[in-house]
Parts: structure tokens; sequence; C-alpha cells
């Protein structure tokens, strides 16, 4: 019998995939808790309608992250912090830091989670960040840290 998934199975497959399963198994498991719908005319076309509406939605996150990124690549970020001697600073600056810096130049709302640091800035001056804005996209921002 073929079924509509409507939560995660395991060892069946995920949510919104059309599987084969046995006559049983559906009737006794899948179909009373409610983790698959009969695989009819109407439940393939909402399936398909839900699949094109996710798709669309991607689509048009990624295109908004492919712009961020040519923004973001553009910029330069200036962080002050407190150093002492040879411009060591007396602290680190983190990846919230960078966030909370680019958020303020950029005017866009960049999660600090995003923001991929390859070492830890303890010395002033000039660093290129990565920031991960979507799978497979992302952005090279210049960091400038001067010492105060």
């Amino acid at each position: 019998m073929k079924v509509i998934l409507t939560q995660d199975v395991r060892g069946k497959g995920k949510k919104g995939e059309l599987i084969e399963a046995s006559d049983g198994y559906c009737r006794n498991f899948l179909l009373p808790r409610k983790l698959a719908v009969e695989a009819n005319a109407e439940n393939l076309n909402v399936m398909k309608t839900q699949q094109a509406a996710r798709d669309h939605k991607n689509a048009l996150e990624k295109a908004a992250a492919e712009a961020d990124a040519k923004k973001l690549s553009a910029i330069t970020v200036t962080l002050k912090a407190k150093a002492g001697s040879g411009g060591r600073l007396f602290g680190a600056v983190t990846a919230g830091d960078v966030a909370e810096a680019i958020n303020r130049t950029a005017g866009t709302d960049i999660a600090k989670q995003k923001v991929v640091l390859s070492e830890t800035i303890k010395v002033a001056g000039t660093y290129t960040v990565k920031v991960k804005l979507y799978p497979e996209i992302a952005a090279d921002v210049k960091v400038q840290v001067i010492a105060e």
C-alpha cells in the first residue's frame, strides 16, 4: 500500500515522503497513529503543492542570502578594544562582538552563531571573518580591530 508520511518514521522515511509499506503495517500501525495518510489523488496533490511551496520558500531565502553576502563582502567593520603595549588586547574579540558590529554597520540581523572565527582575535589588526548565511553561501567580512 502506498502512503504519504505525515511524521518521520524510523526505518521508513521522513515527513512528506511517499513510501510503499505492507497493508497490515499501514492499517494497524501507521494510519491509526496518524503517522501517514493514504496516497490517493487528493493527498498526492496536497503533497505536491506543499513541496512546491517549500521549494519556493527555499529559493527566496537563498536569493536573500546571496544578496546579503554581496553586501557584507563589500564592507569593513571597525571594532575598538582596550589594549596594552604592543597592541595585545586585554580580552579577546568574540563572534558576538563581530556580529553586533556587522549588524550596526550593515543594518542586517546576523546571529553570533553564524560568525566563524578561524582564530581568536587577541591582537589589534585587520582580520577576515567568515559569515555563514545559508548552506553553501558564506561572506568574507573584513574586521579591523583598533587598540584604544
